[in-house]
């Protein structure tokens, strides 16, 4: 019985770090992957109407909140796939507070930056759906159905991002909370 409870323990850090880098290879992946696809969906967004013999558009590039989220997205994308390649050099070299540490700025950083790209178009497109009468701001969805439906799933994606850059800052903080202790 002590000889099954000392390979446990043995074995359990190894798992343990195991665990830590398929948690982060998945969420970074999962991450890049939302992110590029909700700037696609974002930039490739646009529907032209029709009404009583005018022709108006909607697209991404006439809200600057939109366009905020598209760029932040396209960033986000690009600087976790650096941050993967980084963690793949980590995995490599061995366990080293300091360089989760790097990787708990980066993953906050680019929390951060997703937070506030995902707050503006939701903001943007909450008054596109229902409008503010009290400003005399009208809805717009009512006309620009699958514009607004192109951009709703555009934001989804962007917190689904956003999701897995709070679990991969959560996770690089308690891996680098070891710092003062090497």
């Amino acid at each position: 019985m002590a000889n099954n409870e000392a390979k446990f323990s043995k074995n359990q850090p190894w798992k343990t770090k195991k665990l830590f880098f398929v948690t982060q290879i998945f969420s970074r992946i999962v991450a890049m992957a939302a992110s590029s696809a909700s700037s696609w969906l974002m930039i490739t967004s646009k529907q032209v109407i029709d009404i009583a013999g005018i022709v108006l558009d909607a697209r991404y590039s006439y809200s600057p909140e939109f366009k905020f989220l598209a760029y932040t997205n396209i960033v986000a994308g690009c600087f976790s796939l650096l941050s993967l390649l980084f963690l793949v050099l980590v995995a490599r070299q061995g366990s080293n507070p300091t360089h989760y540490f790097f990787l708990f700025l980066h993953d906050l950083a680019l929390m951060s930056l997703i937070i506030g790209g995902c707050a503006a178009a939701t903001a943007i497109g909450f008054l596109g759906k229902h409008g503010n009468g009290h400003t005399g701001w009208m809805k717009i969805c009512d006309h620009f159905g699958r514009f607004c439906n192109t951009v709703t799933v555009s934001v989804i994606l962007s917190y689904l991002s956003l999701i897995c850059l709070l679990i991969l800052t959560i996770t690089s903080a308690s891996k680098s909370r070891k710092m003062g202790t090497v």
